[in-house]
């Protein structure tokens, strides 16, 4: 959980308030790194990144030049408040991540794929024989 600055400085109401709302007990769902999975088989590797909510047009994939795989999150998201209501507080999300995975010498850089299902955003490395090492940097779609 992440400190939670007290505003004693300014009087009891931002003390109370934040107490009443339980501001300091609830972590914030910006807060964490997804959660992943990274699994080789005899074929290659998968790296499953979970991403409830997020759409793959929040996601960039990319291979640069030096061996790294870059896996990049940004997702926005707000609750549209009803005019009707008068909001003591209003939430919005904004999430962002970044990752880089130094990849092994035996990934076929030209066949990496990624697509995203069902809110997991999943990287196929697939392994490759000794000729297709030093490839180039490079964009990876998301299917």
């Amino acid at each position: 959980m992440l400190p939670v600055k007290r505003f004693s400085d300014q009087g009891w109401f931002p003390s109370v308030f934040n107490d009443f709302f339980n501001n300091d007990l609830v972590a914030k769902a910006s807060a964490s790194v997804p959660s992943m999975n990274i699994i080789e088989d005899e074929k290659g590797y998968n790296i499953e990144v979970a991403a409830p909510g997020a759409d793959k047009k929040d996601f960039n994939v990319s291979l640069s030049n030096n061996k790294e795989l870059v896996v990049k999150m940004e997702h926005k998201s707000e609750n549209e408040e009803k005019k009707d209501q008068k909001y003591l507080r209003h939430e919005f999300s904004y999430t962002q991540f970044e990752h880089s995975f130094i990849i092994p010498d035996n990934v076929d850089k030209d066949s990496i794929s990624a697509d995203m299902n069902n809110g997991v955003l999943t990287i196929r490395l697939p392994k490759c024989s000794e000729d297709c090492k030093d490839k180039e940097c490079r964009a990876i779609e998301i299917n």
